[in-house]
């Protein structure tokens, strides 16, 4: 407890230094969207930005997406991602936001030189920032916390009392709180939503998840919360044994190798960094965020067009 009162006082002290000019904020030309969590492990972040992506796009906008591009060795940057960028080079996440976005996706540990690739090279006109509510260097205009509706803030306790990556009071400072659950007071809902497995490997290969109910699936989940996976599955009648692994996992062959013919179902995150030795029962379940109708009220009456054409908040 000691440690985490220290974690809070570290973090809070970090937030005013860039409130108050002591730490440079950087702002770059076009309107920046963050999105992410005060709390650790997952809530849904990723696909919030793919439907966020999606969605800028179908209203005309040229998103870009930016991240730490955590778990990669060239992920210092900028480098610009592609959907067949090995993950080992510039992170899971964002090879995964690569491929499910058709958008633009760069990473590196300068997020304001990150963004500034997107905007001059590729004429991004908005840019979102995967998993940037602590990274204060990059100006923000709009910031979105997605927090999980079981989990919620845990303890209350920040690092490594509890789970909290800054102090509960910073919530209260974000523009709007997406809760991947059942709302409470103030919060948008959202839920994940899956229908079917894909073979890893080959995308035109896909299966109805009704497929596999009674039966039972080895299920593989290297994200931070496998246990919503693992639930996930059983809601759909699947019996599952459980192979969690910790978020960012880089595994080896023998880690989804089971030896016996049953199917293996991972997440598609883990499906990214597994496809070069995938066998005939690998499957993966992507997932789709599902916001309430108030989200995309928000962002249209945040994100208008000036007269010039530009996008600005």
């Amino acid at each position: 407890m000691p440690l985490g009162w220290l974690y809070c006082g570290i973090a809070g002290l970090r937030r005013w230094c860039y409130q108050v000019g002591v730490f440079k904020v950087s702002r770059v030309s076009v309107p920046v969207i963050i999105v992410g969590n005060i709390t650790v492990g997952g809530s849904g972040k990723t696909p919030l930005v793919v439907w966020l992506a999606q969605h800028l796009n179908s209203r005309g906008l040229r998103p870009g997406i930016v991240s730490r591009g955590y778990g990669g060795h060239d992920s210092k940057g900028p480098i610009q991602v592609r959907p067949g960028h090995d993950p080992a080079e510039v992170g899971d996440e964002p090879v995964l936001l690569a491929r499910r976005s058709h958008c633009p996706v760069a990473v590196g540990r300068n997020r304001y030189a990150t963004a500034q690739l997107l905007i001059s090279t590729l004429q991004c006109s908005v840019i979102i920032a995967d998993d940037g509510l602590q990274h204060y260097s990059l100006h923000r205009d709009i910031e979105i916390e997605v927090l999980d509706g079981n989990r919620r803030y845990g303890n209350g306790r920040c690092l490594p009392a509890g789970p909290l990556r800054e102090p509960k009071w910073r919530a209260k400072n974000v523009d709007i709180h997406v809760c991947n659950g059942a709302p409470k007071e103030n919060e948008i809902g959202m839920n994940l939503r899956a229908t079917e497995a894909v073979k890893l490997g080959s995308d035109s290969q896909r299966r109805p998840l009704t497929d596999f109910q009674g039966q039972t699936v080895h299920a593989v989940a290297g994200i931070g919360n496998p246990g919503r996976f693992f639930e996930m599955l059983e809601q759909q009648g699947i019996d599952v044994i459980e192979h969690p692994f910790g978020d960012h996992f880089r595994y080896l062959p023998k880690d989804i190798d089971f030896a016996d013919d049953r199917p293996v179902l991972m997440t598609e995150k883990d499906a990214v960094k597994c496809e070069n030795w995938a066998g005939p029962n690998h499957w993966y379940v992507p997932v789709e965020a599902e916001p309430d109708q108030t989200l995309i009220e928000l962002l249209k009456h945040r994100l208008q067009d000036d007269p010039n054409g530009q996008k600005t908040t």
